[in-house]
């Protein structure tokens, strides 16, 4: 045995070296100046410096050479003209642009960074950038007793990250997502803070694997990576918004989806014919249950080769596609990165011939075990690669799919590391890197390749583009799942942060399968958790093989009534939801978002992490336990309606919600406005009318903004939408509307009309100036018919 050789003192052995040191940049030695880029020498190190914006500062540090400057995928975004104010004596250096003063000690090297106002954003400590003798880099940051922390992205546990130890390695994780899992499927290194009210954010750009530690010291923070250069960004927010709206311009933005992509979703691993997907299909018009996609799993495929179908599974697989399609139903199938090793099989025939694989450096193919059985994994990271890729959906976008769903892109491989060898060597468009770097970035390059192909494919028609992992910068391309999770309520109750850090992560499209993947789920499971999946971004049942199905119907129709209620609810409120992911794309404000995000200085939201907010005026309170009919519910400062009864609630408050199975606890901001179409059976049907519900107040103001576009197309981006802003002034018994709209596209709704709560007898309604007459405003149901 290896332990009575010498091999049992091999140092090796020992997961840590003994005395491994932090080693300290060090003192300043000499700085310099370059277009723009600033260089500071230290005694263990160089560190450059340059600023995006005003507001944006990048910090890079390398132990052993200049820095370079080069980004990784993540990054869109060149930088900006600056202009820099630099100030030099003794003792420190000091540059600032009028949004951020960095001030630089020289000895030993330390950098403090503070807003435009003089408040201080981030500082170091005792440490401050270095490396261990493992070429680990890593920084050191003051925690104040005041700090808490947001997004890092798919993260179990609850919101507030202040105390835990966070891993970024793309990691297929079937086992329960505990809230001591850590690695998950995406690795999104970035964080928000906030502090007395005021926020901003770190983005640390590195594909190695990455740790965040917020537990390890109370009034310290670190960020290391196992390799590579100490490369980040401070933004300065100073608002939650703010700091997405930054974090977005450097990384990218979601594409507004189609349409189709934002309706109700049903999926199982796997329904496994034609026949069984037909009598689906068929069910669910047959119930009036609306639905827009059905999933198809792994096997569909031949043999689990990828852009095939098995033809005795799926005999017709276009006519299928295009009868359901006739329907108003989409088909999207999954497609995952590995090819199967096979010399008869055209696609792998083609990666080999052209050098399309991971290899090692000696430049044999890697080749790993999924579900093909052995397979080779494209490089994803040469352009090379990613056209041939995206140019093979031709196969699908022919059949007229519009969506892929992209899984096992970590890459999973079912070996004891779950990955691919971290020795292979990706050419990285000839800049060879190993696995190790590139890693976190799969996914995220399997995306851009499948978007860009589905894109050139399908004629000015958006894609829609599903994926399980991901990197910084993956809205540009996908939605997100949260994985396997199960059918428990904790599940249920952890997928309200997990949706929320993701949205406050850049993510706006995001979701948990709704009822649990695997495990058995039960009727009132899956109707609390539809409620909670009609008001999450993306909202698909999805469950796994062997397990209890849970299509609607599933459960009984005591169940089956309530799902169908809020599924048909979802698409009552998809023009609000279709305005929200227009903001996402303008400015990275998520759809779903956390109450702090709206109330900054409330300390009852830092943590709140079993409500959420729809955009900025409406608040989900879901029931997440069995046998549950009631429960407390914080509503913060402002005047609250109750969304079923017209009650009005005091913010600032608990209260005590009787919510029975078919209540899902929702309420409105008094003052404001949301938009709601009618029910039917999916996305393709259009809206006759629209109406805005207008929940009065004695005072104030309030704007509203109502976005259309053909849901279809990216004709948006050339001015084709309708931007209706709708602005309400409120005076005792007076209600001014000022309404203006933007855009060259003319909606398809004929009508649009308003309809007030809780307002008086008497009240007088004006619309631009004009004062709407009493054959407009019919009193008895308190509805303006004129305001188009």
């Amino acid at each position: 045995m290896l332990e009575d050789t010498s091999f049992a003192i091999h140092p090796g052995q020992k997961k840590t070296l003994e005395n491994t040191t932090y080693h300290d940049v060090g003192n300043l030695l000499n700085f310099e100046e370059t277009k723009g880029v600033y260089t500071f020498s230290c005694d263990a190190g160089y560190v450059t410096l340059l600023f995006y914006r005003q507001d944006i500062v990048r910090i890079i540090m390398n132990p052993f050479e200049k820095p370079s400057v080069k980004s990784s995928v993540a990054l869109v975004k060149e930088p900006e003209k600056v202009n820099v104010e630099v100030v030099e004596n003794e003792v420190e250096i000091a540059l600032s642009t009028g949004k951020l003063a960095i001030k630089i000690l020289k000895t030993p090297f330390r950098v403090s960074i503070y807003d435009g106002t003089g408040t201080l954003l981030v500082r170091e400590t005792v440490k401050g950038m270095g490396y261990k003798e493992n070429r680990e880099v890593i920084c050191f940051k003051e925690m104040s007793e005041n700090d808490h922390f947001y997004g890092f992205g798919e993260k179990s546990g609850f919101l507030d990250k202040r105390g835990e130890k966070m891993t970024m390695w793309n990691t297929d994780v079937y086992a329960p997502h505990n809230p001591e899992t850590d690695a998950l499927y995406e690795s999104i290194p970035y964080f928000m803070t906030l502090r007395n009210g005021n926020a901003h954010g770190i983005f640390f750009d590195n594909t190695f694997k990455t740790t965040f530690d917020l537990r390890t010291e109370t009034d310290t923070f670190s960020f290391h990576a196992e390799g590579g250069q100490l490369d980040y960004y401070v933004l300065a927010g100073p608002t939650p918004k703010a700091v997405l709206e930054q974090y977005t311009d450097l990384t990218g933005r979601a594409p507004i989806p189609p349409k189709w992509a934002i309706g109700y979703h049903q999926s199982r691993y796997s329904y496994e014919t034609e026949q069984e997907v037909r009598e689906l299909a068929k069910t669910f018009l047959e119930k009036n249950i609306p639905l827009d996609v059905i999933y198809l799993d792994i096997h569909y495929m031949d043999g689990y080769r990828v852009f095939s179908f098995d033809k005795d599974r799926f005999p017709t697989p276009d006519k299928m596609i295009k009868d359901l399609k006739n329907a108003g139903i989409r088909i999207v199938p999954i497609v995952d990165p590995g090819v199967k090793e096979d010399p008869e099989y055209k696609i792998y025939q083609e990666g080999i011939r052209n050098d399309l694989f991971c290899k090692y450096i000696e430049g044999n193919i890697y080749f790993g075990e999924v579900w093909p059985g052995n397979s080779a994994f494209p490089d994803f990271t040469t352009k090379k690669a990613r056209e041939w890729w995206g140019d093979k959906h031709s196969f699908y976008t022919d059949l007229g799919i519009e969506g892929i769903w992209n899984d096992m892109n970590e890459p999973a491989v079912f070996n004891e590391t779950k990955t691919m060898d971290l020795k292979v060597l990706h050419d990285n468009e000839g800049d060879p890197r190993t696995h190790r770097e590139l890693h976190n970035i799969y996914g995220l390059m399997m995306g851009e390749a499948t978007y860009e192909g589905m894109k050139k494919q399908l004629s000015g028609k958006r894609p829609f583009l599903l994926t399980r992992a991901g990197y910084s910068g993956v809205q540009r391309y996908a939605a997100v799942w949260t994985g396997d999770n199960r059918s428990f309520w904790e599940h249920l109750q952890m997928s309200l942060p997990m949706v929320m850090n993701l949205g406050l992560s850049g993510i706006p499209f995001t979701g948990p399968d709704v009822g649990g993947f695997a495990h058995d789920s039960n009727g009132e499971l899956l109707a609390r958790w539809t409620q909670v999946g009609a008001f999450t971004p993306y909202f698909r049942n999805h469950s796994a093989i062997g397990f209890a199905r849970q299509e609607p119907w599933s459960f009984g129709v005591k169940y089956e009534e309530v799902i169908k209620k809020y599924i048909q609810l979802r698409y009552q409120w998809m023009p609000q939801l279709y305005s929200l992911f227009a903001e996402a794309n303008e400015t990275g404000t998520p759809v779903v978002r956390p109450l702090m995000m709206g109330y900054p200085n409330d300390e009852h939201t830092f943590n709140l992490s079993d409500q959420f907010m729809f955009g900025d005026n409406v608040i989900i309170a879901p029931i997440m336990t069995p046998g549950t009919t009631h429960r407390a519910v914080y509503l913060p400062e402002d005047i609250w309606v109750n969304y079923w009864t017209d009650e009005v609630l005091e913010g600032g408050t608990h209260h005590l919600i009787q919510a029975d199975l078919e209540i899902l606890p929702i309420f409105i901001k008094q003052g404001t406005m949301i938009a709601h179409g009618e029910v039917k059976q999916s996305s393709d049907y259009i809206d006759e009318k629209l109406t805005i519900h207008l929940y009065t107040s004695s005072e104030g103001s309030s704007l509203f903004t109502l976005y259309e576009d053909d849901g279809k197309t990216f004709d948006y981006e050339k001015g084709a939408f309708l931007r209706k802003t709708i602005k309400a002034e409120f005076q005792q018994n007076k209600l001014e509307l000022t309404i203006e709209d933007e855009g060259s596209y003319t909606p398809t709704w004929k009508h649009l009309e308003l309809k007030l709560h809780n307002s008086t007898e008497n009240l007088k309604v004006n619309v631009n100036g004009k004062e709407i007459s009493e054959k407009e405003y019919d009193r008895k149901v308190n509805v303006v018919t004129c305001i188009l």
